[in-house]
């Protein structure tokens, strides 16, 4: 596992929190993998406008041409498995 250090991103620096002094040595570069922990969330505006996108790219390809009866496509699909603890009964 790889040893895991805090830091803030600002702008294209990092300000590293902590000890670092285990990885540094001078000027020395050192690769870095860096998960942002609060990433900063799309406004509604943006979400709707890449779910916009995603929807004119599904009909660009007209991938559900081929399926002739859609209702039946669905229940097809949406299939109700038992539930826990509920036993199905013939009426």
């Amino acid at each position: 596992m790889y040893p895991t250090y805090r830091a803030i991103l600002r702008g294209h620096s990092l300000e590293w929190q902590g000890e670092i002094s285990a990885f540094t040595h001078g000027d020395q570069s050192v690769s870095v993998h860096v998960t942002l922990l609060d990433a900063i969330a799309p406004s509604k505006q943006q979400q709707g406008a890449a779910m916009v996108a995603a929807l004119e790219q599904l009909a660009a390809q007209n991938s559900l041409a081929d399926i002739a009866d859609p209702v039946a496509w669905q229940k097809e699909q949406r299939q109700d498995r038992p539930l826990p603890g509920r036993e199905e009964h013939d009426n």
